[in-house]
């Protein structure tokens, strides 16, 4: 069934949003925990598991665009494609985090093809999810709405995760994300409110792939993207080793992860809230400030700073919860204006998942070897100062930069309390 704006009340948008649990699941191991796993798991050095992680990331990231160009062309619902990922995402979750006990290189060979296996089910699913979201409803405060609960479940998801994998390891985490993928995505296929897509328009030109590209707006918005997605993946690369090997703190890193994200769910409401009055662009800026000027202080911890170091993640926490819901509700109010909305949201997507993915190749593949050629390595003392200042100090560098670049850009005064902006202000 089609739906509109009225229509999307909370148990909607939950039956929607639900899925986004799974995925958050899904994805927390693969960023966070992934490189570790392999590290203590293998006899894999560190500059070989960054290697296959950029690798892996660079082609998911080449994956997504031509997986969401094939979405826009194709005359699968978003519904018979999510369909079509649960079984592979099942298979490659297995495979990556069980692997086989096999010589070094066929255990490279094993993590690069499990990991592009990963990425590809994970674009699909998350492309179909984000453009059928964005789909729902082109209001301001709803599309807002859409993607504060899908986000919200996602972060419900990640807590879930850190959690299990703490108590449980990978192969209680296995059947717990197994298990949430089969509900949700059964939720959302039976009860999520469906969009009106304009399948009975002219068939899309050749070259509507490109059509992002043609927009103004979506040139700085994916600029921005890529900058703070590299501050916020170049942490989460290294989370593991700066709370083990710099902080000895190791067994409190799921209690940390916890705090932060259990700070990020809290704060949806407030960021719905404040987009809502001052409009998202601005208050996302104002999030990438505040996760600048508290995050700053890790570089400050000594070895042991429990305290200090939970309250920094509780209140970078705060910020993430901006990143996570403003974004995509930019997006959609973009995807609106250049009349795309119920037809192209597919080809946006999978340019942004693209963005997502380039900015995890380039903090994995750049920071790992780096810190390799800096004399860290997991375990030991050595290179432990190069490991503070990448962990906590290029990230902010980086949010200074993302703010300044959202600053000026043309999003701040374009998007009307209707949801629409003026096209002039977007296209070339």
């Amino acid at each position: 069934m089609s739906t509109g704006a009225s229509a999307l009340d909370l148990p909607a948008l939950f039956s929607y949003g639900l899925f986004g649990l799974p995925l958050a699941m899904l994805a927390l191991p693969i960023y966070i925990y992934v490189a570790p796993f392999y590290a203590q798991r293998s006899s894999l050095d560190l500059a070989q598991i960054g290697a296959v992680l950029l690798a892996a990331r660079i082609g998911a990231a080449f994956i997504d665009p031509a997986l969401g160009a094939w979405m826009a062309h194709g005359r699968r619902s978003y519904a018979e494609l999510i369909g079509v990922s649960l079984p592979l995402l099942l298979l490659g979750f297995g495979a990556l985090f069980h692997p086989p006990a096999l010589p070094e290189a066929a255990t490279l060979a094993w993590f690069l093809a499990a990991l592009l296996l990963v990425y590809a089910a994970y674009g699909l699913a998350s492309i179909a999810h984000q453009s059928w979201g964005a789909a729902l409803s082109q209001a301001r405060a709803q599309r807002t709405r859409v993607t504060a609960v899908r986000e919200g479940c996602g972060l419900v998801g990640v807590i879930l995760a850190a959690g299990l994998t703490s108590v449980l390891g990978y192969e209680g985490l296995s059947l717990a994300f197994a298990a949430c993928l089969l509900m949700a995505g059964a939720l959302l296929l039976a009860r999520a409110p469906r969009p009106a897509l304009r399948r009975d328009s002219a068939a899309l030109p050749a070259g509507a792939w490109r059509a992002p590209w043609r927009q103004r707006a979506f040139r700085w918005l994916f600029a921005i993207l890529l900058v703070n997605g590299v501050a916020a993946a170049i942490p989460a690369t290294l989370f593991l080793f700066f709370a083990g090997d710099y902080l000895h703190l190791g067994h409190y890193a799921g209690p940390f992860l916890i705090v932060y994200f259990c700070a990020a769910a809290a704060s949806m409401p407030a960021w719905v809230a404040l987009a809502r009055r001052y409009g998202e662009a601005r208050a996302w800026r104002g999030a990438m400030l505040l996760a600048a000027s508290v995050f700053v202080w890790a570089y400050g911890l000594d070895a042991g700073a429990a305290w200090g170091f939970a309250a920094i993640c509780l209140l970078s926490g705060l910020a993430l919860g901006a990143d996570l819901a403003l974004p995509p509700a930019l997006l959609a109010g973009l995807i609106g204006v250049a009349g795309h909305a119920g037809r192209q949201e597919a080809a946006y997507f999978g340019w942004w998942n693209w963005g997502v993915q380039m900015s995890l190749a380039l903090a994995a593949g750049i920071v790992l070897p780096l810190l390799a050629w800096l004399g860290y390595v997991p375990g030991r003392d050595g290179g432990l100062p190069a490991l503070s200042a990448t962990y906590a100090l290029l990230p902010c560098a980086l949010k200074l930069l993302a703010a300044l670049l959202l600053w000026r850009a043309p999003l701040q005064h374009i998007y009307s309390d209707s949801g629409h902006m003026e096209h002039r202000a977007c296209v070339s």
